[in-house]
């Protein structure tokens, strides 16, 4: 993905503290008392520019949302959806993936959330892939006993590693579809990329599995 730098991003995070939250470290197993209601908790890992979330909050009220980006100019222009929406079950983080466990309690979170993670296509860097066996090994610690990873992908290559990857690690897939905008899966809310993707042609993967009790 090529970041364009967007003037003022970091000053804007600073001003709106209430969404993108600063310090989560401080917040580890205390996110219940961030949000106005105690409900069930679910995060994007990479929640680029942020239409997932926002769409997902205002159709579930009764879920807390954070989204996680470590890029400052991805996220402030998720925070500029935030901000219209006005919605109060989303926060934001602007922190990078591979710290999850110092933000997060273990199972203090219901449901992860991977949309359209950057492949990695080389094989030495398959250790950077969102669905590479240690960052299951992290969902798995900050995810409820009952939690789920749901997982898009446009990439075919990305898609049949992650399948495996979790397959070896020994969770259980509960959906899976090849094509899911010519499935009969319902509710489905695009990202931006994935918009970008299936307008020019591109399959779109889903993925929904759970870690075995």
């Amino acid at each position: 993905m090529r970041l364009r730098h967007k003037p003022g991003a970091a000053d804007q995070i600073k001003q709106y503290a209430h969404y993108v939250i600063p310090n989560p470290t401080e917040q580890k197993g205390k996110w219940k008392q961030v949000f106005e209601k105690e409900q069930p908790l679910h995060i994007e890992v990479g929640t680029g520019r942020g239409r997932f979330m926002v769409e997902m909050a205002k159709a579930n009220p009764h879920i807390n949302y954070i989204g996680i980006e470590k890029y400052t100019s991805v996220i402030s222009d998720a925070l500029d959806k935030l901000i219209e929406a006005e919605v109060p079950n989303l926060k934001l983080l602007n922190v990078d993936a591979q710290k999850l466990t110092d933000f997060f309690e273990d199972g203090e979170v219901d449901r992860v959330y991977l949309n359209f993670s950057d492949p990695w296509p080389k094989v030495r860097h398959e250790k950077r892939r969102l669905t590479y066996k240690t960052f299951l090994s992290m969902y798995q610690q900050i995810l409820h006993a009952d939690g789920e990873i749901h997982f898009k992908t446009d990439n075919q290559g990305l898609f049949e590693f992650s399948i495996m990857s979790m397959a070896n690690f020994g969770m259980t897939i509960h959906f899976l579809s090849l094509d899911l905008h010519n499935s009969e899966f319902e509710g489905n809310i695009m990202t931006e990329y994935e918009e970008k993707f299936s307008s020019k042609g591109n399959r779109i993967y889903r993925v929904e599995a759970a870690y075995r009790k």
